[in-house]
């Protein structure tokens, strides 16, 4: 999967993710919300009966349970009215008590929207309990709003996070692209430069020997656009014996390398094809080695070892240069990550993007040992 899908994935995952904590959040909280309203009517039942018991009693009687009962109300607001008006009230906001108006107010809002309670005094005379949903009821009705709320503040937040992450790295990718452009036609630019300067000052140079040195940087030139061309589009694929075409791209680098870097070419099998894009395989192994070369400052062994392990064919590359800590095998292949002064991170980047994308391979560091050598591991699928 890559890094793209990736991302796309991981939103859908996040976005999903979301839905279900606010889908439960609500359920639970609808579920605890009908628990505590049941809790709090039968509360109430119960202190409209310990209200009436008491209205009833004889004086001699002991109360003290039922007043008990009275006084154990400390959450729920309510009202105890009979037909001329409320007649006392338990748990009102202070803000309402210390406004008469606001209190009637409360009182009647509460007589129009709610079922009463009756307590029977007498055949002739009743009172009636009028209550509220207590702070704690009201909270937990309002919470899993706000979850909603903050969770789906996170999603906006990551997405925009997720969104500007990808943003930033096209950008690098394209900077980086630009400038690897003018790296690659550079040095066949620059021959041809010279070749035309000393033709004109000197016309015996425009002969067999130096038109053929021109047309291979032409030919180069030709690779170099061939390369770029299929970068954003889908390459076309074609069956390609691995080993020949390994050693033809080892011979070309092996010619524009320093003397100081030795090429080993362990014995590879005959026959073992792929279905690979040769213009830009060769850029993958041609940017593989100039890492290797850069991780060795220009000095040291580059071994390539190819195997078929399976239907998978195994092309290992490594080199005896500085490593690396565990810690960046993954990131060496982020666009723009380089540990080189002068650099933009991109050749790495491009050799996953071909590799993964292009040929449905796979490309990682297999190990690395600081100081010892660092092995770039390539797995493609047998035709």
């Amino acid at each position: 999967m890559n890094t793209y899908s990736t991302k796309q994935y991981l939103k859908i995952v996040l976005l999903l993710l979301a839905l279900a904590i606010g889908l439960f959040s609500l359920y639970y909280s609808n579920r605890m919300v009908v628990k505590l309203s049941q809790e709090e009517r039968k509360k109430i039942s119960q202190w409209a009966e310990a209200q009436e018991l008491i209205a009833k009693s004889e004086p001699e009687q002991d109360i003290s349970f039922y007043a008990k009962i009275v006084e154990s109300n400390s959450t729920i607001p309510v009202f105890l009215a009979d037909e001329s008006g409320y007649l006392t009230y338990r748990n009102i906001d202070s803000f309402l008590i210390r406004s008469k108006k606001r209190l009637d107010a409360y009182y009647l809002e509460l007589k129009t929207e709610t079922q009463p309670i009756e307590i029977k005094i007498t055949e002739d005379y009743s009172q009636y309990v009028y209550y509220d949903e207590s702070s704690t009821l009201k909270q937990l009705k309002v919470y899993p709003f706000i979850q909603l709320g903050i969770v789906s503040l996170f999603v906006i937040v990551s997405y925009f996070a997720f969104s500007y992450s990808r943003r930033s790295e096209q950008n690098q990718v394209w900077v980086g692209l630009a400038k690897e452009t003018a790296h690659q036609l550079g040095t066949p630019m620059s021959s041809l430069m010279a070749w035309v300067d000393l033709i004109e000052s000197d016309k015996s140079f425009a002969n067999e020997e130096s038109l053929g040195e021109m047309r291979k940087d032409l030919d180069r030139l030709k690779v170099i656009t061939e390369r770029f061309s299929k970068i954003g589009s889908t390459p076309v694929l074609s069956p390609v014996d691995i080993g020949m075409q390994l050693r033809h791209a080892i011979n070309y680098i092996r010619i524009r390398s320093a003397e100081e870097v030795i090429y080993v070419i362990e014995e590879i099998p005959n026959h073992l094809m792929a279905n690979i894009n040769v213009p830009l395989f060769e850029w993958v192994i041609e940017n593989v080695c100039k890492n290797a070369i850069d991780a060795m400052d220009g000095r040291g062994t580059i071994t390539i070892n190819c195997r078929l392990k399976g239907d998978t064919i195994i092309i290992d590359i490594s080199d005896t240069g500085k490593g690396m800590p565990k810690a960046l095998f993954k990131r060496v292949f982020k666009p723009g990550f380089t540990t080189k002064k002068r650099g933009w991170g991109l050749g790495l980047s491009l050799v996953k993007r071909i590799i993964e994308n292009y040929h449905k391979g796979h490309i990682f560091v297999r190990e690395s040992i600081p100081h010892k050598k660092t092995t770039f591991r390539i797995a493609l699928r047998q035709s």
